[in-house]
């Protein structure tokens, strides 16, 4: 439960690769302006933390899914292609 006038925060597994990308930024430009409080600091860059670990994991699945899928892809772009009916 969070601390009261402070919002709740989705887990960050939970938060689609935009809306995490768009929390991080807003903590960077916090601390950039030097508007977090210094109680929250902590808090701020542990979220922080978890939320580029969660993205570069993302990144690593999706690196892994186009590395599994790229040979399928080029076999087909390769495999001869019978030759289209005149007129098309």
């Amino acid at each position: 439960m969070s601390a009261p006038g402070r919002p709740a925060r989705v887990p960050v597994a939970e938060l689609g690769y935009g809306e995490a990308a768009t929390e991080l930024d807003e903590i960077i430009a916090e601390l950039d302006r030097g508007v977090v409080d210094v109680d929250l600091l902590g808090e701020r860059l542990v979220r922080a933390v978890e939320i580029v670990e969660e993205l570069e994991r993302r990144i690593r699945g999706a690196r892994e899914q186009v590395s599994a899928i790229l040979p399928r892809l080029q076999q087909v772009a390769s495999t001869e292609r019978p030759p289209a009916p005149d007129g098309e």
